[in-house]
């Protein structure tokens, strides 16, 4: 059986994104659809033509794939968060470090490693070099 490529177990793993940002988000869904919609602009991570509602943020949590602004603007406040989150599982993991690659700008691995919060850099290990590894078979030369 022939393994998944990175991009398709990251963007399996983006509606736990949002679902982390929903369990962990100390306010109700349709507040927590608003800071993330905010956020995007704010942080210059996207442009939603409209802010979400809480049961669309629900949607982006399960069945529905989010838009790839909610998931960078789910990772950048995660990493932010008191409580430390991590990923669950692959596919979860190669969504958190495909956003943080697409957030910020790196010139090599060991940049984008570093600027990792502690408590994450275990966990996104393989998946942000592969991660990376994916980014750079991408580039033109």
């Amino acid at each position: 059986m022939p393994e998944t490529p990175f991009y398709a177990k990251a963007m399996r793993g983006t509606p736990r994104l949002v679902r982390h940002w929903l369990m962990l988000g100390q306010a109700d869904p349709d507040r927590l659809a608003m800071i993330l919609a905010d956020t995007a602009r704010l942080a210059g991570l996207g442009e939603p033509e409209s802010d979400p509602d809480g049961q669309t943020l629900s949607e982006w949590s399960g069945p529905r794939q989010p838009p790839l602004w909610a998931a960078r603007t789910a990772v950048f406040l995660l990493v932010q968060m008191p409580a430390c989150p991590t990923p669950e599982d692959e596919e979860d993991a190669c969504a958190w470090a495909y956003c943080w690659l697409r957030n910020r700008e790196f010139h090599d691995i060991d940049a984008a490693r570093d600027a990792l919060p502690a408590h994450l850099r275990e966990p996104l290990a393989g998946a942000l070099d592969a991660a990376w590894a994916d980014r750079e078979a991408q580039r033109l030369i």
